[in-house]
């Protein structure tokens, strides 16, 4: 019997050709500590590349090479943040979607249309928009907007991590890792942990 081999998924470059398009995402929904980071980024309407994907399924170090790139050949990109306390205060779904807001407005060409990874988004202004299930996955522009969301909350975390070393998160990167939350419940929280996140609670993901 021949063994079931993985087909690689071919991502498109545009949702639609009518309008200027932006793809946007978000990098530590599930982190107990740190900000929520988003981007937002507009790619030529030819744009391709064989390694651009979802950043959960690239290394650190191709994660990173793509952000040069990302940011040499976009159009326009940017990235913007929510912070922990503006998280506790309007909770994370709704942090996410400000900070994707917060990106959206820092791009210095305006976008007509958004593509944004996931089912749920708030409405930003009147620019229409269409909501996409693992469009990281599928479209270049949210893929761009994904590593750089990611790889920018990165280096955030790894600043942050001298203040706080036995935290770990030049590591965990404020992930609820074992270690995380073993921490947390034996130290308590720091300036930069989400309070309204149980630290036991068994559905925050661990990568």
């Amino acid at each position: 019997m021949k063994k079931k081999q993985d087909i690689k998924r071919v991502l498109l470059s545009r949702y639609q050709h009518e309008f200027i398009e932006a793809g946007c995402d978000e990098a530590g929904r599930g982190c107990l500590a740190g900000p929520v980071f988003a981007a937002a980024v507009i790619l030529p309407n030819d744009f391709e590349h064989k390694l651009l994907n979802d950043s959960k399924q690239l290394s650190e170090e191709v994660r990173y090479e793509l952000r040069a790139e990302i940011e040499q050949r976009a159009i326009a990109h940017a990235v913007a943040w929510c912070d922990n306390h503006e998280i506790d205060q309007i909770n994370i779904l709704n942090a996410s979607f400000l900070a994707m807001h917060r990106a959206i407005a820092k791009l210095h060409l305006e976008p007509q249309f958004l593509i944004i990874d996931g089912n749920r988004f708030n409405k930003y202004g009147t620019t229409p928009h269409a909501c996409i299930i693992e469009g990281d996955g599928k479209y270049f522009s949210i893929a761009a907007a994904s590593i750089l969301a990611k790889t920018y909350r990165d280096d955030y975390m790894k600043q942050i991590a001298a203040e706080h070393p036995e935290y770990n998160w030049h590591s965990n990167k404020g992930y609820p890792t074992t270690g995380h939350r073993k921490t947390v419940l034996e130290l308590g929280h720091t300036p930069y942990h989400r309070k309204t996140f149980r630290i036991t609670d068994p559905q925050l993901s661990i990568f």
